[in-house]
């Protein structure tokens, strides 16, 4: 596919999108973009996730009498069964399209390829090990151990677990609001971790991956990786079911590709292409301090003014931002003069 049909590429070799990100068309009033947008809120990533959820809840959990007590039988095969998704999903991507290339910088952000960048930054100075290390042996073990806590706690009572043949309706409303409920979990979490010494001790460890890749996803620091996969938990306190609850931790474990994949498409044919929904988090990447949270379904980040589009307004509005924000630190910082 030619990718300068749809965007941009500057004189590095990095590639735009032309079409400015935009938050849902209910917040702006633009009713008539509706149909379209609901269809990209559903298919790919959302359906791709309820799928599953729906493996796991029919061929993985164990019965609930079993969940009713810890024991490392159960916890070792949910750690299993989520180490070899995780392994298949986001190795596939990096395989394809970092190993092997069978699409080249097409469509890519950063023309770069981080096998491409040694750094003492990370492990054995490679991105990529770094990032599959910290994945399989810290963000994993912390999602599991969450799903373990959660799943216990519905199975012995310790929740407001509600029949959802008594209430449809509200578990439908439920099931499309958990990308909602990421949205301002992560915001939250995420923008808290960007502060002061959080970020030097805590949040560093993600963003050391300036140009990341799929293995990206999850190579946090294990405080980061217990927010993150914390927000499964919001359904001990909310109206829910088990079945929810693990469609909100999936989306959450599976969808941390989504940021991070590094392409605006993925090339399937020569002429078909899926989009990746990649570019607002990269763009956080890029810049750090913008797009705390997610694609605009809760735009928290437009009423916070954080908001980036991708334009050259946007990049603006960025720097003047930073320099107001220098200026206040400058002040702060400034000697005072005593009286005479």
């Amino acid at each position: 596919m030619d990718d300068l049909k749809y965007g941009t590429r500057d004189k590095r070799g990095n590639w735009a999108p032309s079409m400015p990100l935009k938050i849902a068309p209910f917040w702006t009033g633009k009713f008539g973009q509706l149909g379209k947008w609901l269809i990209a809120y559903l298919w790919p990533h959302n359906t791709i996730f309820m799928a599953v959820t729906m493996a796991y809840w029919y061929l993985v959990l164990p019965d609930w009498a079993v969940m009713k007590s810890f024991a490392w039988g159960w916890a070792l095969r949910l750690y299993a069964v989520n180490a070899a998704g995780i392994f298949v999903m986001y190795g596939s991507i990096e395989f394809f399209y970092y190993v092997r290339r069978i699409q080249g910088t097409r469509f890519k952000y950063n023309h770069k390829f981080p096998s491409e960048n040694p750094s003492d930054v990370f492990w054995f100075k490679s991105q990529n090990i770094d990032n599959f290390l910290r994945s399989f042996f810290v963000s994993i073990p912390i999602w599991t151990m969450i799903e373990v806590v959660t799943l216990w706690c519905f199975a012995n009572g310790f929740s407001n677990r509600i029949d959802p043949a008594a209430h449809p309706v509200w578990i439908a409303i439920l099931i499309l609001l958990v990308p909602a409920i990421h949205e301002v979990h992560f915001f939250c979490g995420h923008w808290l971790i960007h502060q002061g010494p959080l970020y030097r001790w805590i949040h560093s460890v993600h963003h050391n991956s300036i140009n990341p890749s799929p293995w990206s996803s999850m190579s946090m620091h294990p405080v980061e990786s217990t927010f993150f996969f914390s927000e499964m938990m919001w359904h001990l306190l909310l109206p829910s079911t088990p079945f929810v609850a693990l469609f909100q931790l999936t989306s959450t474990a599976y969808g941390a590709i989504v940021g991070h994949i590094g392409f605006d498409k993925l090339e399937l044919t020569d002429e078909r292409a899926m989009d990746s929904h990649a570019y607002t988090h990269y763009l956080h990447h890029k810049y750090f301090e913008v797009n705390y949270g997610g694609d605009g379904l809760v735009p928290l980040d437009k009423w916070f003014g954080t908001w980036h589009d991708g334009t050259k307004e946007a990049d603006e509005r960025m720097k003047e931002r930073f320099r107001r924000k220098k200026e206040r630190m400058g002040r702060k910082k400034a000697p005072v003069t005593p009286a005479a």
